[in-house]
């Protein structure tokens, strides 16, 4: 199928698509025009991409993870590339949650001051 069709069937931009490519998620072939031509299963691929991504994936995480996606189901086969990536993603995603929750904390008690220190001056 050409970028085209792929962009219509997986509601991605051609432009999005085309950056795929770049960062060596999408490996389409060329006609003898020149034109893309993406494997039937490449909507499949892009889901998986959007997916992961939604996950909060770099596209290098992805670029490493997406060879263990062997098929269309949830889930990825579990490569030992793959596991490993995910423990570190997990892990700096707890990191980044307790900073939020401490930020929002700090933030929150500043806020109560500030309030309080209203209420006394009127």
């Amino acid at each position: 199928m050409l970028i085209g069709e792929l962009s219509r069937r997986t509601g991605v931009p051609h432009r999005l698509l085309r950056y795929y490519e770049e960062q060596g998620l999408l490996c389409p072939g060329r006609d003898s025009s020149g034109y893309r031509v993406y494997a039937p299963d490449a909507p499949h691929v892009v889901a998986r991409i959007r997916g992961m991504l939604a996950a909060g994936l770099s596209t290098d995480a992805i670029h490493e993870m997406l060879p263990c996606a062997t098929d269309a189901g949830p889930g990825i086969d579990p490569c030992p590339e793959v596991l490993r990536t995910m423990a570190a993603y997990l892990d700096r995603m707890d990191t980044d949650i307790a900073d939020l929750r401490r930020r929002r904390a700090a933030l929150a008690a500043f806020r109560d001051a500030t309030e309080a220190r209203q209420e006394r001056v009127h």
